[in-house]
């Protein structure tokens, strides 16, 4: 019985964690037409690819058995995220190119250092705590990224920039990998998707108390997408910042 849950709840965690994979589509819809990423960051999509690479890793047999879910989900995350970077630098100003390049340099290799540590200098329980840690760390930084909107929520008490499909798949996916987690008693799975479940949880709870509240409802001239509605000075100091990690969570 545990085994068949197992197996159901990393079927849903694919299923949660493709669906916040694929939100960033929106953002990147507008980038094409304009040829312009505007004020957006890429920032966020080069964590996230980080962290897709370190849980696809460690979700691998000779790194920890019974995760191959894990490797699946985060696999395909990693070729989505890889193909948003790549757009983001094709259509950056030259100054956020050279920004976005080193940083993707620098997380391609520290995913490197990760991988050749682990098959080298390390064998067994170390490679997995080793390759565990890396792989929380990464995931908890990416599921923390949504606080400044939760902060923007709160102060306007209006949930205009914290769109409720995405903050339901962020509490889904981060549940669903929690129990996945805790049916295989493995602390790299449940303790940080049970902070993102938590984090979901807390999003789903402000959109409750200030989802009548229409006063942030009128959009900007600029605005137009699920991730959108604030000024562009608010959009630049909140949005850009956060937000767009928070359409990526996973395990």
């Amino acid at each position: 019985m545990n085994k068949i849950l197992h197996l159901l709840f990393g079927i849903f965690g694919n299923a949660t964690g493709l669906f916040l994979f694929l939100a960033p589509m929106v953002t990147f819809k507008r980038i094409l037409l304009s040829r312009s990423t505007e004020q957006f960051s890429g920032i966020p999509y080069v964590m996230t690819l980080l962290n897709c690479l370190l849980s696809a890793w460690y979700g691998l047999p000779f790194i920890s058995p019974h995760n191959i879910p894990v490797s699946i989900i985060n696999g395909t995350g990693a070729v989505l995220e890889f193909i948003y970077v790549l757009v983001f630098l094709i259509f950056a100003p030259r100054k956020e190119k050279a920004k976005i390049f080193g940083l993707l340099v620098l997380v391609l290799a520290l995913f490197a250092a990760v991988v050749f540590i682990s098959l080298f200098a390390l064998h067994d329980n170390k490679r997995k705590i080793f390759c565990g840690l890396a792989a929380m760390i990464f995931s908890i930084i990416m599921y923390a990224s949504p606080l400044s909107i939760m902060r923007t929520v709160i102060r306007t008490k209006s949930v205009e920039y914290m769109p409720f499909f995405l903050s339901l798949f962020v509490f889904l996916c981060g549940t669903s990998w929690f129990i996945y987690g805790l049916l295989e008693m493995d602390p790299f799975l449940y303790v940080n998707n049970g902070f993102g479940c938590g984090l979901g949880a807390l999003q789903l709870i402000l959109y409750a108390i200030y989802r009548g509240n229409k006063q942030g409802e009128k959009k900007t001239e600029t605005d137009g997408t699920l991730e959108m509605g604030m000024d562009k000075s608010s959009q630049q100091k909140e949005t850009n910042n956060g937000m767009h990690v928070a359409e990526n969570g996973q395990a």
